[in-house]
């Protein structure tokens, strides 16, 4: 299959935190960079205990064929930018892409596994400017990846596989003239020695990936035993296939999308796009410019929000992907002719939130009775703890999808209890989560 679709979701991943809201350098939360997936070198990872230098996805797999596991690490190289200009300071982390690959089929599959290593060369650049020299340096990159098979008991043609990516940079300072400095005394000295916002792309061939977050029954307690660190494997690409892996360093759903709506990448929190695109838009012409002269990745969002149109932005209000439990047109009283919703709360005879009612400890609880909260300790909202023993009362009693009954209540001691219920807004809790008053 085409993976085009994985490496769009891929991509998302690549560049998440890239360059955060307001996108200049002078902003403080751009000055702690590379947020997600950063594999440090080992003497860094060494010093730090809270850094790492290896990534770990495990999960399980089927076997209906000649096996054979693709892998595709990918990962930023920072690259160093210094040099006059107007941006505020003028030492930013650029980033280039780079990938590393390993294929490993058949015997070389099992046993002790295979180990890739690869290599990413470092370089220098000179460019000259109106305002002076800019320079970009990038550190030599080493790193391994290792690939490992373990065939699982049972009559499934099962197996556990684990892939890892090590980051075997030695250190070096990119303001030494030799890189060979072995001292690194914080973290964005250690940076470009990291491989950043690292994943992986897994692929194979005569098997079939188990859901790591639905797995079969029978899959289950050997998916509960696999062990990851720094990433997270899900099904990829269309719904319905398992044939490939994404292991992100941010925690994704069974077969992620981009949605179709999103213009472009705004790197903040995978993602926000209307109220990220309506602040991007507030910012004055000077910060603009400043966040422009940040980065070209920058440069180029701010571009791109600002020549969005009316019809882009009202696509980025709210989609309706489709109506889940909707009946058919031809379903409808009125033959799907009409503007009728999927239900109809005034044409619903079956339910009455004013007048049902509920049995709780031997009592018939309505609307208007009083009750006493006791929300249950598993299931309740942090909030909840200030409203154990308050008194309550009930303003409807409602049914959920599974005819699960739920009072809707309002806080007798709230001065504003009259003004919320006017507005609907209630407090709500399951039947055993109150005592009758």
């Amino acid at each position: 299959m085409s993976l085009d679709d994985v490496r769009r979701v891929a991509d998302a991943v690549l560049y998440e935190g890239y360059i955060l809201y307001p996108y200049r350098a002078s902003s403080q939360k751009n000055r702690s960079r590379w947020q997600f997936g950063v594999l440090m070198p080992p003497a860094y990872a060494a010093a730090d205990p809270s850094e790492t230098t290896t990534a770990r996805a495990e999960c399980v797999f089927t076997r209906d064929g000649e096996l054979s596991v693709d892998v595709v690490v990918r990962f930023l190289q920072v690259q160093r930018r210094t040099g006059p200009g107007p941006a505020d300071p003028n030492t930013w982390d650029e980033a280039v892409e780079r990938e590393a690959s390993i294929t490993v089929a058949g015997a070389a599959l099992f046993g002790d596994g295979t180990a890739a290593p690869f290599g990413i060369p470092g370089g220098e650049e000179h460019e000259a400017t109106a305002d002076g020299e800019v320079v970009r340096r990038r550190q030599a990159l080493r790193g391994v990846v290792t690939v490992r098979a373990t065939e699982l008991p049972g009559p499934w043609q099962a197996a556990r596989l684990t892939v890892g990516v090590t980051n075997q940079t030695a250190a070096g300072l990119l303001d030494s003239p030799v890189l060979a400095s072995p001292v690194l005394d914080s973290r964005s000295q250690a940076l470009p020695a990291a491989l950043v916002a690292a994943h992986m792309i897994i692929t194979i061939s005569g098997g079939a990936f188990v859901s790591m977050t639905d797995p079969p029954e029978w899959a289950a307690p050997t998916v509960s035993e696999c062990e990851n660190a720094g990433c997270w494997p899900v099904l990829a690409g269309p719904a319905g296939t398992r044939n490939v892996l994404l292991a992100s360093p941010i925690i994704l759903p069974d077969h992620p999308e981009v949605a179709s709506e999103s213009p472009g990448e705004l790197y903040d929190g995978t993602e926000i796009d209307e109220i990220l695109t309506l602040r991007t838009l507030a910012l004055t012409d000077e910060e603009k410019d400043a966040a422009r002269a940040t980065d070209p990745r920058a440069a180029a969002l701010i571009d791109r929000v600002e020549s969005l149109d009316g019809a882009a932005l009202q696509r980025l209000h709210g989609t309706i992907r489709g109506w889940q439990g909707a009946p058919p047109a031809e379903a409808r009283e009125d033959g799907g002719a009409g503007e009728v919703p999927w239900w109809d709360p005034e044409a619903d005879q079956s339910v009455s939130p004013s007048t049902d009612s509920v049995l709780v400890a031997g009592q018939r609880l309505a609307r208007g009775s009083l009750v006493t909260l006791r929300p249950g300790a598993r299931r309740a909202d942090a909030q909840d703890m200030f409203l154990v023993g308050r008194t309550a009362i009930v303003e409807a009693v409602l049914l959920d999808v599974d005819d699960q009954p739920y009072l809707a209540v309002t806080l007798t001691d709230d001065p504003a209890a009259d003004l919320q219920a006017a507005h609907g807004r209630f407090l709500y809790f399951s039947p055993d989560e109150v005592e009758p008053a």
